[in-house]
């Protein structure tokens, strides 16, 4: 898969110096709501307190993906895989804010992870990710293998241009825009205007996204 798009040599070393610092410092913050987290999960529903997942990230290289569990232990995948082929053929709808990743009302969802997943806490675990080189504090969010599979060519660019990202362009201004199509074009438009100063703006934003439930995905 090809290369060309991705971000230029001389400002993926300060891009990922600003991960190592930024997911670093954020997992020691964290460390006590991680905890109290991964208790609560594992006291109020059967099964691991981390939900482990394969993704696409960038040049189409597959990893393992963090998220605390949300979910009842031995779901049907069945549910999403057709929320998702709805969705990217043009029959879904993005407007809730909540992303491609997340349904309203799945009957797979525990208690605790409803909360979790609006105030966007089942996400923190990524740090981890982002700490491991898989992810980048901001870029478009990793798409499921099932997912993947359906894009059109175009749809690949959003992940061979950049590294995923826990946080981006989408989570905190694309709420208004309704389609999955119009998800993978703030996707592109961030590959083009990205720099460590638009990163910067998008993570002080995310805060605001993710209690005003937007930054769901």
């Amino acid at each position: 898969m090809s290369r060309r798009h991705a971000i230029p040599k001389h400002g993926a070393p300060v891009k990922r110096a600003m991960d190592i610092v930024g997911s670093f410092i954020a997992l020691l913050l964290f460390l006590p709501v991680l905890a109290l987290i991964g208790a609560l999960v594992k006291l109020t529903s059967k099964g691991p307190v981390l939900f482990c997942q394969k993704r696409i990230g960038q040049y189409g290289k597959e990893f393992t993906f963090f998220k605390f569990r949300t979910m009842h232990a031995d779901n049907d995948p069945a549910i999403h895989r057709e929320y998702v082929t709805r969705l990217i053929a043009g029959g879904g709808d993005l407007g809730n804010g909540k992303g491609i990743y997340k349904l309203i009302n799945d009957p797979r969802i525990t208690p605790l992870g409803r909360f979790l997943r609006r105030s966007s806490l089942d996400e923190l675990p990524q740090f981890i990710n982002v700490l491991m080189g898989d992810m980048s504090l901001v870029g478009p969010r990793p798409p499921l293998l099932y997912e993947y599979e359906r894009y059109q060519t175009w749809h690949k660019r959003r992940v061979l241009e950049l590294k995923p990202g826990l946080t981006g362009l989408w989570q905190v201004e694309g709420r208004s825009r309704k389609t999955f199509d119009e998800m993978v074009r703030m996707d592109l438009r961030y590959a083009h205007i990205h720099s460590i100063w638009v990163d910067l703006r998008i993570i002080c934003q995310t805060p605001r996204a993710m209690f005003s439930g937007r930054g769901a995905c």
